[in-house]
């Protein structure tokens, strides 16, 4: 199995399903065992699902197999009920997914799995596919990518150099060995495509956008970021450090209103990267989530950036409708935010570094 299953079992787990059609199955057909409980079934929830009123919902079963996979209490209350039928959906591929999907779609649906049985279920994709991303096997068991990355080094799961994401990427372990590789390829062959210096260091082309406007600004590929300060020593940047003259902390970049006041209104060196549409993208791919729609934090997260998505798709109309006695005051508030979002966005992007190391 690929690590693209990661994706396309999410994917399954939260819409794919309601595509396969619904079959009235023999119970004695059915058997359990892919359940990633580790308590068993719970008696007491088996019996309120069979004393609640209307049919039970459609249980999820391997097609090849026969065995459940969504869907143990529900098939314990049929039986309950006396019914020798139960509606089903079928998923149709091999064992390793089906096994995988068991723990996906128990994350979230009935009676989700708890703290305990997700740390195992973590274990047991590691075991399987230790080339997997940290977000990847976050996707499937429902724990965050920092916890996956805590638990990893916990394991003797082999180091590959490279993990794959749920995208089917190969990226490698330590992202600043594929920055470094993309900074040398941009200097030496400035006209190549993103998508070609990407496909060469390993990188999405994303990544390689922010080297190349690094290298712009006279910055070094590397993002300099915060771990241990006893065994970290901050990359100098090309335009101003020296060799000896390490900094544990990255340099904050703010720009003042003043110092923009007399620039450009337009800032060609980002290029693309402020473009509404792509923005807009991310932010489409981000709602989807569903480590962000699942929790209140995330919505809350999705909220905010909702309205920054507004601002993205009418600015120019949001800016024509001010009274012109507020722009001023309106420019300064904008600009005073757009500080803290670079901040910010300093702050996960090192984050994201240190995780993904």
């Amino acid at each position: 199995m690929d690590a693209e299953s990661a994706d396309h079992l999410i994917r399954f787990r939260d819409r794919g399903y309601l595509d396969q059609p619904v079959e009235s199955v023999a119970t004695d057909r059915i058997t359990a065992g892919f359940s990633p409980r580790t308590g068993g079934e719970d008696g007491e929830y088996a019996k309120t699902l069979a004393e609640a009123d209307g049919e039970l919902p459609p249980i999820l079963v391997h097609l090849q197999t026969m065995r459940v996979i969504d869907g143990a209490h529900r098939l314990r209350a049929a039986a309950l009920r006396g019914e020798t039928h139960i509606l089903v959906r079928y998923f149709d591929g091999d064992q390793g997914e089906a096994e995988l999907l068991a723990v996906a779609a128990n994350v979230t649906h009935g009676r989700p799995l708890t703290a305990a049985e997700r740390t195992a279920a973590a274990g047991r994709v590691f075991a399987a596919h230790p080339h997997w991303s940290d977000r990847a096997v976050a996707a499937v068991t429902g724990l965050s990518a920092r916890r996956i990355s805590q638990l990893r080094k916990g394991t003797a799961a082999a180091e590959t150099g490279h993990r794959v994401g749920r995208d089917g990427r190969a990226r490698p372990v330590d992202p600043s060995r594929g920055r470094e590789l993309a900074g040398e390829l941009l200097r030496s062959n400035p006209g190549a495509s993103l998508r070609r210096i990407a496909a060469e260091a390993g990188l999405s082309p994303a990544t390689v956008a922010d080297v190349r406007d690094r290298i712009r600004r006279g910055e070094d590929p590397v993002p300099a970021r915060r771990t241990d300060a006893a065994t970290v020593r901050r990359r100098p940047s090309a335009a101003s450090a020296s060799p000896s003259s390490p900094a544990p902390f990255p340099a904050a970049d703010p720009i003042s209103l003043a110092a923009r006041r007399g620039a450009s209104p337009r800032r060609p060196a980002a290029d693309q990267q402020h473009a509404p549409d792509r923005l807009l993208r991310i932010f489409e791919s981000l709602r989807r989530d569903p480590s962000l729609r699942l929790s209140e934090s995330g919505r809350d997260v999705l909220r905010m950036l909702g309205a920054c998505a507004l601002v993205a798709q009418h600015r120019e109309k949001i800016a024509a409708s001010l009274p012109t006695h507020c722009k001023e005051p309106m420019a300064q508030l904008v600009q005073g935010y757009a500080g803290l979002w670079g901040l910010l966005a300093d702050e996960l992007a090192c984050a994201g570094a240190a995780e993904a190391s």
